[in-house]
């Protein structure tokens, strides 16, 4: 159950904030800015590229590495593919990940490890082994971790990750929202020195001012009624969110949001882009999730039973309106079901700045509704 009472309590939801999401969520736009500055500390913008890579290669442990993926993948699009190594093992633990490079992988090619730890062996191992066959090795993690050796032995580029003091005490979440631009933007700013995108300094510092506007509709200080985000958790509560995206940037932070759900909140998602979410997911809201759907007796007693778990559709595009969309059919269908739907469109900008919108204000709603909920 939400308490929805909280959401209105600042003071609450800092106490009911134990691993600090919150405040990350809020500080997104400054770790832009301190992850960027390492990157030109760590002499990104001195680089000069022999050309494109032919293809990136990125690795790196759970939702972090495979969001950062999905993002440079769609950024970057047909210009040299993207390709995340997922890893092998017995548990999900930093022993226990390995990676490996496909058969190949050369001397054109970039590696990028990501991780919000650095102590993976694995990660060490697949270094070593890039520099074995030529690959260019880039790698973002907490500084004087180990795989920090492992990157100067191969000779490749090591970015310190940008962290918080009170971010050290204790594993952090993969889809902690501080983690994500953490990792990001470094490699973005990589992949502009390589001309695979376009995220010079100046579009960095919008996206940290874009994500700080984002903080500012959206902080605990803000009430439920006015903040986008807490009305999304809300909306959210004992509800299936059956998330919608139109657009291409929409896609990469639909399925962060998906992810963030799943390991922040204990929230199952259902995740489709439009136009075939509409086929996709036609028969799920006309099943027994959605809204009307209740073959129980109307008058019997709900007061000590838990809610009926219904659809709500999410809907996030990352265009305005207008144009080839199909964003009124995905309302006439959801709504011919006793659907409810909530939308999310971020304001007019560059497709870094509205992707991050985007991207910060689910952060936050999973944020709210993890922590209203008890997760």
């Amino acid at each position: 159950m939400l308490d929805e009472s909280l959401l209105d309590s600042p003071d609450a939801l800092t106490e009911a904030d134990r691993r600090a999401l919150l405040r990350g969520a809020a500080e997104a736009g400054a770790r832009v800015r301190t992850a960027a500055r390492h990157a030109a500390e760590a002499g990104v913008h001195d680089l000069k590229p022999d050309g494109r890579p032919r293809a990136i290669l990125i690795a790196g442990p759970g939702a972090a590495a495979t969001c950062v993926a999905d993002l440079l993948g769609t950024l970057a699009g047909a210009s040299s593919p993207v390709t995340r190594l997922a890893p092998t093992g017995v548990a999900p633990a930093a022993g226990a990940l390995r990676w490996e490079l496909p058969g190949w992988a050369g001397s054109v090619d970039l590696l990028l490890i990501t991780t919000p730890d650095g102590s993976e062996p694995g990660l060490s191992l697949l270094a070593e082994q890039a520099y074995r066959r030529g690959c260019t090795v880039v790698a973002v993690a907490p500084g004087r971790s180990p795989l920090t050796e492992a990157v100067d032995g191969a000779h490749g580029l090591f970015v310190p990750m940008a962290t918080a003091p009170y971010e050290h005490d204790e594993p952090l979440a993969a889809s902690a929202p501080g983690v994500l631009w953490a990792l990001l933007t470094p490699l973005l700013a990589i992949l502009d020195r390589t001309g695979l995108l376009s995220a010079p300094p100046e579009a960095l510092e919008k996206v940290a001012d874009r994500l700080d506007q984002v903080a500012e509709r959206c902080g605990p200080a803000v009430a439920t009624y006015s903040n986008p985000a807490k009305t999304l958790a809300s909306e959210l509560a004992d509800s299936l969110p059956v998330v919608w995206t139109e657009g291409t940037s929409a896609g990469p932070a639909g399925r962060r949001f998906a992810a963030a759900l799943a390991e922040l909140a204990g929230r199952p998602a259902l995740i489709s882009e439009l136009p075939e979410a509409l086929a996709e997911h036609n028969a799920l809201l006309a099943g027994p999730l959605a809204a009307s759907a209740d073959p129980d007796d109307f008058f019997r007693d709900r007061v000590d039973e838990a809610p009926a778990l219904h659809a709500r559709v999410v809907l996030l595009r990352d265009r305005p309106i207008g144009g080839l969309t199909a964003a009124p059919t995905a309302r006439d269908l959801a709504l011919s079901h006793d659907t409810p739907i909530s939308e999310l469109e971020p304001e007019e900008g560059g497709e870094l700045e509205t992707l991050a919108e985007l991207i910060a204000m689910t952060d936050f709603a999973a944020v709210y509704l993890a922590l209203a909920s008890g997760a």
